[in-house]
């Protein structure tokens, strides 16, 4: 079976200038939640080459496209050629890399996506890193809180104690998520890495496998 990775080098390829530093400095990438709200405003008061003020807290790049039902509350930056359809909701402290779609009735709030991710239908994205390329089919969520309000463990080769009550999920980069499917609270999953429709996942899905259902996890050929 392929690599359970969870180290941020092992993820992601962070190409976006104003977060490379970030991302290189950290070990595992839920290190980087509890920090999103201090990045974005010290990004705000320094400013970003090419990027310009929508309003009070919101920055963005070049050729964004908004739509006019869709709402964003301060503070975010929002990426070159990223399109925010009707109805998206960004809740705040968020962060969007070039090239992205924010579909129609989707939330966003604490997270971060790097190039080209989309999450175009009904998603939810709390408190969780969606890296480049990633996709999110319909209905697809990111569960951020156990049902017990108790921190977050990261199951993988071993368990890992985060300390944070809120994590969603974490996808490296190339993940697809299949419609309808929940990622329970911390679950990460692997770089080019499939999840069958309908799942319910939870802990470390390697890298270059196929998550067929629970206990059925293939490699990729």
């Amino acid at each position: 079976m392929n690599k359970k990775n969870v180290l941020t080098k092992d993820l992601f390829e962070c190409d976006i200038p104003f977060l490379k530093e970030v991302f290189d400095k950290s070990t595992y990438p839920w290190e980087i939640l509890p920090q999103i709200k201090e990045i974005v405003k010290d990004l705000l008061a320094k400013g970003i080459p090419g990027y310009h003020l929508l309003k009070e807290g919101v920055l963005v790049g070049e050729n964004v496209t908004i739509a006019e039902t869709a709402t964003i509350i301060a503070p975010a930056i929002i990426g070159a050629n990223t399109e925010i359809r009707p109805g998206a909701y960004l809740r705040g402290n968020v962060i969007v890399g070039d090239n992205c779609v924010l579909g129609n009735s989707s939330e966003f709030k604490n997270c971060i996506l790097l190039y080209h991710v989309q999450a175009p239908h009904y998603n939810y994205v709390g408190d969780s890193i969606l890296g480049n390329y990633a996709h999110m089919g319909a209905g697809s969520i990111c569960s951020n809180l156990r049902s017990d309000g108790k921190n977050v463990v990261i199951h993988g080769d071993k368990d890992i104690e985060t300390g944070l009550r809120k994590i969603g999920g974490i996808l490296g980069d190339h993940a697809d998520i299949g419609c309808g499917s929940v990622l329970n609270p911390g679950t990460v999953i692997g770089k080019n890495t499939q999840v069958y429709p309908l799942c319910s996942v939870r802990g470390v899905v390697p890298e270059n496998s196929i998550y067929k259902e629970k206990g059925n996890i293939v490699e990729k050929r």
